[in-house]
């Protein structure tokens, strides 16, 4: 039989909706206006890709999905959190995103901080939520969770790109940026669902090598949206990566080699899933369809 991509998609996107609608707290109550917010943002339309990557990988190994779901759940948390912050106007200062406003347009720079804060602290509850985990495997899950998201990861890669700034950089400094920026998070997601899986050490650095690779073909695609695609198809402000004069492929290499380059790290990528055969389909699918995106 073979595998149905978009029934998968629709079916997995779903129980991550209301995993998610389930895991955060209802706006009501004393605390109604920061759940309210928190909220906003996380069902404000992302594609799940983060942790539909979690899942997939997970699935390679097993199918007991509510042992990680929980961790699925929680990547797209700290990503939300990470776009929350992002937006603020003391970094990107952006007034919308994915075609709504902003949070802190609607709610206020404070509650906006707080809002992305929560998130990130919720995010390390729900990997604790799956009891049937060894004790082991979820500390070593809130481990790989806090790395790629903190100073050796997306924090880290924010820094270096802020830094970045309107200086002429090198090739393998933009790489690094784009390693701990974005691929980290989403490697992170990838390999948080082998270890929940329970891969060995060598399909660990499989895993490891694929979403790296995926992750940085990910984020090239994204900067060259941000040349040749429109406000209304991203559902955020474009252009603004040369105007901040930010350090992207596109300003380096050109649009077309930058493509070109993308293409090619996408296909390493797909090479590191061949010792898995058919188990990784939904993988390879995602993959695909995260480098052929079009917003």
């Amino acid at each position: 039989m073979s595998f149905d991509f978009k029934t998968y998609l629709i079916q997995r996107q779903q129980q991550v909706e209301e995993a998610l609608n389930h895991y955060l707290p209802a706006p009501t109550g004393a605390f109604a206006k920061i759940h309210e917010a928190m909220r906003y943002s996380v069902f404000a339309g992302g594609k799940r890709l983060r942790p539909l990557l979690c899942l997939a990988s997970f699935e390679i190994f097993k199918d007991r999905l509510q042992e990680v779901l929980p961790t699925a759940c929680a990547i797209e948390l700290v990503h939300t959190y990470s776009l929350i912050h992002d937006d603020l106007p003391c970094m990107d200062n952006d007034d919308f995103r994915r075609g709504k406003p902003t949070n802190h347009k609607v709610f206020g720079e404070a509650m906006a901080v707080l809002a992305g804060d929560a998130l990130l602290t919720l995010a390390f509850e729900l990997i604790t939520r799956a009891p049937i985990l060894k004790p082991a495997m979820v500390v070593t899950a809130i481990r790989e969770l806090a790395q790629v998201s903190g100073t050796t990861g997306l924090i880290g890669g924010q820094v270096q790109d802020l830094e970045a700034e309107g200086k002429t950089i090198l090739p393998e400094q933009l790489q690094a940026i784009h390693l701990y920026k974005t691929a980290a998070l989403l490697s992170g997601a990838v390999r948080l669902g082998g270890i929940l899986g329970e891969a060995n050490a060598k399909e660990l650095k499989s895993l490891s090598h694929f979403g790296e690779k995926l992750g940085l073909s990910f984020q090239i695609i994204d900067d060259v949206l941000d040349v040749e695609s429109t406000t209304e198809i991203m559902g955020k402000q474009t252009q603004k990566d040369f105007m901040k004069e930010k350090a992207t492929y596109p300003a380096l290499y050109g649009v077309e080699r930058s493509r070109q380059m993308a293409k090619e790290l996408y296909e390493e990528a797909l090479v590191e899933l061949k010792r898995f055969g058919r188990r990784v389909q939904a993988l390879q699918a995602l993959a695909s369809l995260m480098i052929n995106r079009q917003h």
